[in-house]
C-alpha cells in the first residue's frame, strides 16, 4: 500500500512538469536543490543569512512512527554551521519526544574539479527522552560523520562514513551512500543506502522536488526505504518537508 502511493506520488510530479522534463539539462549548470537528502548527510553547510528548517517522518508497516525536526544555522557564514534535532516517535506502546541531538559542523573543503566536498560533523545526544518508554537511550552520547559530496554532471554522489557512541549500551559505526539524479532543474530522483555495521541495512529509493520563491526555497520528497535486519525485510513510507529562507543579522 505505501509503496503504491509512492509511485503515484512520483507520477503525479513528473506529469506536473512535462516541459522541462522532456529538455536536455547542461551537465554544468549549479545545482538548484542541495543539502536536501533523507538519509545520507550532504557536505554542504548553511551559507551566510540563510537558515533551513527540515521536517522527516517515517511511518513503519505496523503503524508506529518516527518523526524528526532540524534547524540548521550558519555560525555566522559558510565554514562553521550550528544545529539542532529533535525527534519523536509513536513505539506502539508509548508516544512522546526523544532524546535530542545538538550539532556543529565544519567546511572543511568544498568542492572543486578535482575533488569532493567534505564537512564532518560531531553531535552531542542528551539523553531528554523517557528510555523507560523506549522513547530514548538513557545515557548521553557522540555522533561523529563524514559526509563527502562530488557533481558528475546531472548526477551527485555522496558517501558518509561514522559512528555512534553511546557509553554502556552501544557503539555502531555506520556507512552510506546515495546517487542523486537531475532529471529536471528542480526535480530529483534518488537511492540512498545506509549501514549500520552488525545491525541493519536499508536502501532507499525516492524524489525531491523544489521551488524558488525569491531567497525563499521549499522542498519536498518522499521514499520507500527497505531495511534488512536479522532476516526480516520491512519496508516503510518516508516524507520529507524542507523549508529555507533568510533572516536578517
Amino acid at each position: 500500500m505505501h509503496t503504491r502511493i509512492l509511485f503515484v506520488a512520483i507520477a503525479a510530479v513528473l506529469a506536473a512538469a512535462p516541459a522541462v522534463h522532456a529538455q536536455p539539462q547542461d551537465p554544468s549548470r549549479e545545482w538548484e536543490i542541495i543539502d536536501n537528502s533523507f538519509l545520507v548527510e550532504e557536505s554542504f553547510n548553511q551559507e551566510a543569512g540563510v537558515f533551513q528548517n527540515i521536517f522527516t517522518w517515517v511511518l513503519e508497516r505496523d503503524g508506529s512512527w518516527a518523526a524528526s525536526f532540524t534547524q540548521e544555522w550558519p555560525a555566522p557564514g559558510l565554514r562553521h554551521q550550528l544545529s539542532y534535532t529533535l525527534v519523536a516517535a509513536d513505539t506502539g506502546s508509548a508516544i512522546g519526544f526523544g532524546d535530542v541531538l545538538l550539532n556543529y559542523r565544519l567546511q572543511l573543503r568544498s568542492e572543486h574539479a578535482r575533488g569532493p566536498a567534505i564537512s564532518p560533523r560531531l553531535s552531542l545526544i542528551l539523553p531528554t527522552g523517557n528510555s523507560d518508554r523506549g522513547l530514548g537511550d538513557g545515557v548521553a552520547g557522540l555522533q561523529v560523520n563524514v559526509p563527502a559530496s562530488k557533481q558528475f554532471g546531472d548526477f551527485y554522489l555522496h558517501a558518509n562514513a561514522g559512528f555512534t557512541w553511546l557509553p554502556d549500551v552501544a557503539r555502531t559505526p555506520h556507512v552510506a551512500g546515495s546517487g542523486i539524479w537531475r532529471v529536471a532543474p528542480m526535480l530529483n530522483l534518488m537511492l540512498e543506502a545506509f549501514v549500520a555495521l552488525d545491525e541493519f541495512t536499508t536502501m532507499s529509493p525516492g524524489f525531491r522536488r523544489g521551488w524558488n520563491f525569491g531567497e525563499h526555497q521549499l522542498v519536498v520528497g518522499a521514499a520507500v526505504p527497505v531495511t534488512w535486519r536479522d532476516g526480516d525485510v520491512t519496508p516503510a513510507l518516508l516524507t520529507y518537508f524542507s523549508y529555507e529562507l533568510p533572516f536578517k543579522r
